[in-house]
């Protein structure tokens, strides 16, 4: 039963013409499914309905080709309605509202698709490193600007959708570029004063309300903050000023911080309800309802934020990512199952390279329609399998937990006196105690099965593994860094003296200590370079990073954390030198040289820190393989091959439902193929110019 204490979460709420359920609202969510996998994104989004949130919202929607973002849903005209109105029926089915913003991203849209200038409110170099640059809009943009808005909002409806929110946030909207004084230097009526550069936003939440507001909710989605002081959108300044002008013209106001890397801040770097500070003045200036996000996992938190007059409602992307249903658990006071995000970013990461996201601790995440996987129900068990996993880190615990959903009986076998293997590790590093929840939550969950057993201090070899007669063994027992700097850029050892003090971030983590200089090799690219630099810091160690890559953690840019961790280095004085490799390890030094060749230098240093390649430590798994065991062997997770913790979560949960018998001539999950148009006319009807007669 629910505890009375969260009762206010599941008070309706009403949005203009409108009502939700109850409190929770899942915000736009970028997903990496979209229009390129356009059922799986319906699919996704009808089970985050189905786990109770009272609002679901797709991703940001660009609603014309001048502004073309090839990952998200679209809205250029009636033909991309069916795409949109799979995912509002797959909502409504459980009775949720169904919302849509509408994003025109001005000058951050190369327009790779269209070939169309990007829009800015007063022209300049485009976003990033797109070689182009912008046109500044004019007044007859404006217009159509105007025309583009009304009619996606009427398609919107016609689609079926509750609410549509109108894009002002982030640093990455139009709208919010007009607003903001580093894109703004028009002399007209839409430049200069503030009242003048909010006039855009104004006009097009009226837009949009003149032609569906008696049918629809009309709100805007606003960063209140853009956290770079008065250079920027300020709570205590503009951003407070923008809420009062328009405080009664939407019917929700969404708020948050800018960009992107601040809204969506890692655990690492920000914690939970981070944003209150910035957006508790809305609700003083409107009687509309206001949503705002902070990572909220926490009911007591959430709660919290309602009571004391924050928010009306509680805003989700990356919970609702990690539990779809987070709300109903909370509704039938099941609050121990809830599987906490743990602010990792890995969703985000996958958004970026284009492709369906992933979650650490959802590893049914994007794959509710193409295999079939709901986050709360798995098939009983198929087969009379007695099974034995060897290790209990992230893919031995989740294999598991889910194996013992299934109702198979389990025997898990750790080496160490502790659960949770590197997942336990890394939680003990700066930054990472978040990260503790992915054990935690197996653990838990295990703990209530009586068909799962678990044996700690149990060192695992053939005669023990036979010893069980288990008909199934699942090897987990991950992997090790390497210690001679092979990795993504030197294939072949590091010529190492006897005497070199080489140690790895598995070193670190075990509790060895050190002093003095300690150089870190980062060839992971990562985060595990910057947390262990942090760490060592911490000991009162010098720290330099070489680093073969142009940029230091470079594939923290896909999860937001690129400046943060940047930043962090240069508080921390962590001196960092790109382009650069190692050759050579010896006793108080390190040979190194740029990876062109050039700068050719020794530096002294008391310990070398080799954050590179890991091998998998898959000893038990080829000698039991190699035998003549009737059991039935599979290795899973960073026994196979060492990636993330998210990898790791998901080849343990594959295993619980495949048993590891999965064809691999046969495509494991459904997909969505372009059909080919019957339409060629286009071809060929504008004959080449200069062409021969």
């Amino acid at each position: 039963m629910r505890d009375p204490r969260y009762d206010i979460l599941f008070e309706p709420v009403q949005i203009g013409p409108v009502t939700s359920r109850n409190r929770f609202y899942q915000t736009p969510q970028c997903n990496g499914m979209g229009r390129t996998y356009p059922t799986s994104m319906a699919v996704m989004r009808g089970v985050k309905a189905e786990g109770g949130w009272g609002v679901v919202f797709a991703e940001q929607c660009d609603f014309h080709y001048t502004s073309d973002n090839t990952r998200n849903v679209r809205l250029w005209d009636e033909q991309d309605i069916p795409i949109l109105a799979r995912m509002t029926d797959m909502v409504h089915e459980h009775g949720s509202l169904a919302g849509l913003m509408l994003a025109h991203n001005g000058y951050i849209t190369p327009n790779i698709i269209s070939r169309e200038l990007p829009f800015s409110p007063s022209g300049g170099a485009a976003f990033g490193n797109f070689p182009t640059h912008t046109r500044a809009i004019d007044k007859a943009d404006i217009k159509a600007l105007h025309r583009w808005t009304r009619a996606a909002a009427l398609n919107a409806v016609k689609a079926g959708f509750d609410i549509v929110n109108i894009y002002a946030a982030h640093d990455l909207a139009l709208p919010f570029h007009f607003i903001s004084r580093k894109h703004n230097t028009r002399g007209d009526e839409y430049g200069g004063s503030l009242e003048n550069r909010v006039r855009l936003l104004r006009e097009l939440i009226e837009v949009a309300k003149e032609a569906i507001g008696d049918r629809c909710a009309v709100g805007v989605r606003f960063s209140v903050d853009e956290l770079i002081g008065p250079a920027g959108i300020c709570a205590d300044g503009e951003g407070r000023e923008v809420v009062e002008m328009l405080a009664e013209l939407p019917d929700i106001w969404d708020v948050n911080v800018s960009g992107w890397a601040q809204d969506s801040i890692t655990s690492r770097f920000g914690e939970e309800g981070r944003q209150e500070a910035y957006v508790d003045f809305v609700k003083r200036v409107t009687t509309k309802p206001v949503v705002g996000v902070g990572r909220f996992t926490s009911p007591d938190t959430m709660v919290g934020q309602i009571r004391r007059g924050v928010l009306d409602m509680i805003g989700a992307a990356r919970p609702s990512i990690a539990d779809p249903f987070l709300p109903e658990k909370i509704r039938t006071g099941a609050l121990e199952d809830i599987r906490e995000c743990i602010g990792c970013n890995m969703c985000v990461t996958n958004n970026y390279l284009g492709a369906p996201i992933r979650c650490t601790q959802n590893p049914t995440m994007s794959e509710e329609w193409r295999r079939g996987w709901h986050p709360e129900y798995i098939a009983h068990k198929s087969t009379d399998d007695t099974v034995l996993i060897v290790g209990a880190g992230p893919a031995g615990l989740e294999a598991a937990r889910a194996m013992g959903q299934r109702g198979y009986q389990v025997l898990l076998a750790e080496a160490r006196t502790e659960l949770g293997g590197r997942v336990t590790l890394e939680s003990r590093l700066p930054g990472l105690s978040a990260w503790a929840r992915v054990r935690d939550h197996r653990v838990q969950q295990i703990q209530k099965m009586t068909n799962v057993d678990v044996f700690l201090d149990s060192q695992m070899g053939q005669d023990e593994v036979a010893e069980t007669e288990c008909s199934l063994v699942a090897v987990a027992t991950g992997s090790r860094w390497r210690r001679d700097g092979v990795g993504r850029h030197l294939r072949t050892p590091v010529a190492t003296t006897a005497d070199a003090n080489v140690l790895t971030p598995d070193d670190i983590m075990a509790g060895v200590q050190v002093s003095g200089h300690i150089v870190i090799y980062d060839d992971d690219h990562f985060y595990m370079g910057s947390v262990v630099a942090e760490a060592l810091v911490k000991q009162g160690c010098t720290v330099t990073i070489l680093t073969p890559a142009a940029q230091f953690a470079g594939f923290s840019q896909m999860s937001l954390e690129i400046a943060h961790i940047q930043r962090r280095m240069a508080e921390l004085g962590v001196q960092i030198v790109p382009l650069t490799t190692v050759t050579a390890l010896g006793a108080g030094y390190v040979s190194a040289v740029g990876v062109f060749g050039t700068d050719a230098r020794d530096i002294a240093c008391d310990a070398v820190i080799m954050v590179a390649g890991q091998t998998p430590n898959d000893t038990l798994f080829r000698s039991l393989s190699a035998g003549q065991s009737t059991q039935r062997i599979v290795a899973i997770g960073d026994c196979q091959a060492p990636a993330t913790i998210a990898s790791a979560i998901f080849a343990g949960h594959k295993f619980a439902r495949d048993l590891g018998l999965g064809d691999p001539d046969v495509v494991p999950f459904l997909r969505e193929d372009v059909e080919l148009s019957p339409n060629l006319s286009g071809w060929g009807a504008e004959p080449l110019r200069g062409a021969a007669e």
